[in-house]
């Protein structure tokens, strides 16, 4: 982080100062909501949550070297200053990290979609930072809340950012890419995520649209060439398309799928062409390494540079991570679903060869259209060859009746209580698993009873 002071802070957020006057030169090193992570020169971002309020933990904070409070309520004494006030933390912190980031005269690529952001970033940062400093948000820390914190994160060296923007609603975009401020977007796909709140598609791309708003310079967009909905987009900025479809600025042609290995797969854009190798499994790879040539591109890295760093990309979390053990292939992917995020994983199960199981879970904000969707999903699991289907949880039944319409036998589940009751009955020796579901589903907890079960 490049070091600012306190007044700096108040300035930035047009808060109200309490405390002495030789604090506002105290340097500020970090900032952290977390008082748990609170060191010497931290601001601590005091928030109210649903079930902690940060506000009761100001003045421990301050007892181990916070430069300042960041508060929406004055402080009750003086062991609760330095402090700045503000209507509200929310704006103030996304006030002061606009601020910090126009400290930076940088390429910024902001990351935004239904699907696949944090692969993009982690793709794109790879290609990047082995040729320039690249500052990027940690794990998926893409919201309102999170997202400045990461801002401020970024070292006085940086010569690149990468961030990955998370959106549920309208307005939000508008607020994080206010303080991003991207150079290039990237969108990575327009699916059927937060429907409850956006509506529809053409919802989903007017909301994640508000980033063309924000852009800095000429600005230019990467946008999926291959997604129905972004196809017909007219562009308010420059923009350039990736994708399998032959019309697109940068192709994948000769893919080869190696299974646990990765993908390989020739770069095409215009008359230059490379090989690359992902070392990681699913066919959304393909989509991640053509965003991560395109910035890379647009950046004006070599052919070379940029297969280099496709080559040196490392997956983050539970994504798409293959599992051998306890006779099965389980392809854990648990982070996170949507219907779209879901079709692709069943399509990275459909290239794995052998007899195919999956076990899927409630896909939450999905709002009136939540059954069809559900239904949908059962559907395309028992067309991508699953030999069965199991659903679990509330919604989950609507997966087992679409799969069953598919004439391929589904079994469905309350809770997850129920599923390992009878788990050692339904799998085999040699199959592969999918497992995937909404993040609150926890169905980690299945990936990690599936290593152990005994098998009938």
């Amino acid at each position: 982080m490049r070091a600012f002071t306190v007044r700096d802070a108040l300035r930035a957020t047009g808060g109200r100062y309490y405390g002495g006057e030789a604090a506002l030169d105290a340097l500020v090193t970090g900032a952290e909501s977390d008082s748990r992570k609170i060191g010497p020169g931290a601001l601590f971002v005091a928030y109210r949550g649903a079930r902690v309020d940060g506000h009761d933990y100001m003045a421990d904070c301050l007892r181990r070297g916070a430069s300042c409070c960041l508060s929406e309520r004055e402080p009750r004494g003086p062991e609760e200053t330095p402090c700045i006030v503000v209507d509200s933390t929310l704006r103030g912190i996304a006030a002061l990290a606009g601020w910090y980031r126009s400290l930076f005269d940088i390429p910024v690529i902001g990351v935004t979609g239904s699907v696949g952001k944090t692969t993009a970033k982690e793709m794109i940062w790879s290609v990047l930072n082995r040729h320039m400093p690249t500052h990027k948000n940690r794990l998926n820390y893409n919201n309102e809340i999170s997202l400045p914190l990461e801002l401020l994160r970024m070292p006085e060296d940086a010569r690149a950012a990468v961030m990955e923007m998370g959106i549920s609603d309208f307005g939000e975009m508008t607020r994080l890419a206010g303080m991003v401020r991207p150079t290039l977007a990237v969108v990575t796909n327009i699916g059927d995520a937060h429907l409850e709140f956006l509506g529809d598609r053409a919802g989903v791309l007017r909301a994640k649209g508000e980033v063309f708003d924000h852009m800095l310079g000429d600005g230019l967009a990467v946008l999926n060439g291959d997604d129905e909905t972004l196809r017909g987009f007219d562009c308010p900025v420059k923009s350039i398309t990736f994708g399998r479809t032959a019309s697109c600025d940068f192709i994948a042609e000769n893919v080869e799928n190696l299974a646990g290995d990765g993908m390989e797969m020739t770069i095409c854009h215009h008359d230059r062409r490379f090989r690359a190798r992902v070392p990681a499994f699913g066919a959304h790879m393909v989509h991640a390494a053509l965003m991560g040539a395109a910035v890379g591109w647009a950046m004006g890295l070599t052919d070379e540079e940029i297969a280099a760093g496709i080559a040196a990309y490392e997956t983050v979390g539970d994504r798409a991570r293959l599992i051998r053990e306890n006779g099965m292939t389980i392809l854990s992917d648990c982070y996170n679903a949507n219907p779209t995020s879901t079709a692709a994983a069943l399509e990275s199960l459909r290239s794995l060869s052998g007899p195919k199981v999956c076990i899927l879970g409630d896909m939450l904000e999905l709002g009136a259209m939540s059954p069809a969707l559900h239904r949908k999903t059962g559907s395309y699991a028992a067309r991508a060859g699953a030999r069965l289907v199991i659903g679990c949880g509330t919604l989950a039944k609507e997966i087992c009746k679409g799969a069953m319409e598919e004439g391929v036998e589904a079994r469905w589940f309350p809770d997850k209580a129920a599923l390992f009751a009878e788990l050692g009955t339904l799998v085999r020796p040699g199959d592969n698993v999918l497992v995937k579901a909404s993040h609150s589903m926890k169905f980690e907890e299945i990936v990690e009873k599936l290593r152990k079960v005994k098998l009938e």
